[in-house]
């Protein structure tokens, strides 16, 4: 049988499926309730260490379905970082630890662009005993007018400075999770990548409309009658977020660029950060989700809206998809077939000449081959007869 096990920046997980900051690990409760289902690692709801200036609001959500059917295929939320004391979230991972003590608990964390209150946040949570820290940069809607969240993620040259303050004193692995709403993922990333952080994590939401209810003319979801952009998600996301892992992957570990990974034990080679971790995120609700974005390049891949579709017995789910997957193609562990699909990305000139010189070679194979009874000739018929005879042996040659 495969194993799923995966270790990334020294955290050794039973599988790569991770919980992704948001509802899903919105306390101990819940986040237990993730362990307890098999779930690889726990990411927590962001926190700060002034929860006085979060204040959510309902409806916070919204939802599209596939046309005829139930399916949701696409999720909007308005919901901030979490609303809860940050003393209280210090008991809280003191205590998830103390139930789990093997399960990777990671903090999210997001604040002011101020240094001292990065230091003091990082420094808090390592005291409680976290595995690990991401760096919430990300966040579409929330706090922008205090420059947090997407608001600094945003700034390469900003969140490059805060990354530096955090790795200064975090002794445990940082990721810092990427914005889509930006023109070039791979600039905020590599600014995070220079600073000290082990791994990068993509995609957060992207800022969206969800739509407009045309009974009542207003843009959902409504709150006494307003609303604001969103950050959408949901397998409808999948193929943006897989193109900006792809992007990520190929300038950390190369492969992009028509320049083919070779079939050896040497993947990642080539990029410019071969030793970290990227951690994938963006409509996974299977295992063949998964495998997608493991062939993309992630040693990881974290759920969030699934989550809130299906409920936390998912994990066991799409473990099993995932196992079946590899058995079908003879993967005993996620290295075996990790960023594969990299090398298969070229430029649209290459794609013209791939195809320009694969149809040469094609009439070269077939000149001379016989298509119409009146192309017979008396003088070759032997040697038209040999070029229309399927699968020659060798020793015919």
């Amino acid at each position: 049988m495969p194993s799923l096990r995966v270790t990334v920046d020294g955290l050794d997980l039973p599988n790569p499926f991770v919980i992704g900051s948001g509802p899903p690990g919105t306390n101990a409760n819940v986040i237990n309730k993730a362990f307890d289902e098999g779930w690889g690692a726990v990411i927590a709801k962001t926190v700060s260490l002034d929860a006085s200036k979060v204040t959510n609001v309902a409806p916070r959500y919204a939802r599209m379905r596939a046309q005829n059917s139930k399916e949701v295929i696409g999720w909007q939320n308005i919901e901030l970082i979490s609303d809860r004391p940050f003393e209280v979230w210090e008991e809280e991972f003191k205590k998830i630890k103390d139930k789990h003590p093997d399960g990777c608990l990671i903090a999210s964390v997001m604040e002011e662009y101020r240094k001292d209150a990065w230091v003091e946040l990082i420094e808090r949570c390592e005291a409680v005993g976290v595995d690990a820290f991401e760096l919430n940069f990300s966040c579409p809607h929330g706090l922008p007018e205090r420059k947090m969240g997407a608001a600094m993620g945003q700034d390469p040259d900003i969140l490059g400075e805060v990354c530096g303050w955090v790795n200064e004193v975090a002794t445990i692995p940082v990721w810092a999770k990427m914005t889509p709403n930006v023109t070039h993922i791979v600039d905020p990333a590599r600014a995070a990548l220079r600073a000290g952080c082990e791994g990068v994590a993509a995609i957060n939401t992207i800022l969206s409309v969800m739509g407009v209810n045309l009974e009542t003319l207003r843009p959902e979801p409504t709150v006494e009658g307003y609303s604001v952009p969103g950050g959408y998600s949901c397998k409808a996301v999948r193929p943006i977020a897989l193109r900006m892992v792809m992007e990520l992957a190929t300038m950390m570990y190369g492969g992009g660029s028509g320049k083919p990974v070779p079939d050896n034990d040497e993947l990642p080679i080539k990029g410019e950060y071969l030793d970290r971790s990227l951690s994938a995120i963006g409509g996974v609700e299977s295992g063949e989700d998964a495998a997608q974005f493991i062939l993309m390049g992630a040693q990881t891949v974290q759920v969030c809206t699934g989550v809130m579709v299906h409920g936390y017995k998912l994990a066991g789910r799409m473990c099993d998809e995932l196992e079946a997957f590899m058995t079908q193609h003879g993967f005993e562990s996620i290295e075996d077939f990790r960023g594969h699909a990299l090398r298969y990305f070229t430029t649209h000139a290459s794609l013209v000449e791939r195809q320009r010189d694969a149809k040469a070679a094609e009439k070269a194979a077939h000149a001379g081959m016989v298509t119409k009874d009146t192309a017979w000739e008396g003088d070759k018929f032997v040697e038209q007869s040999d070029k229309l005879v399927a699968n020659k042996d060798k020793d015919d040659d």
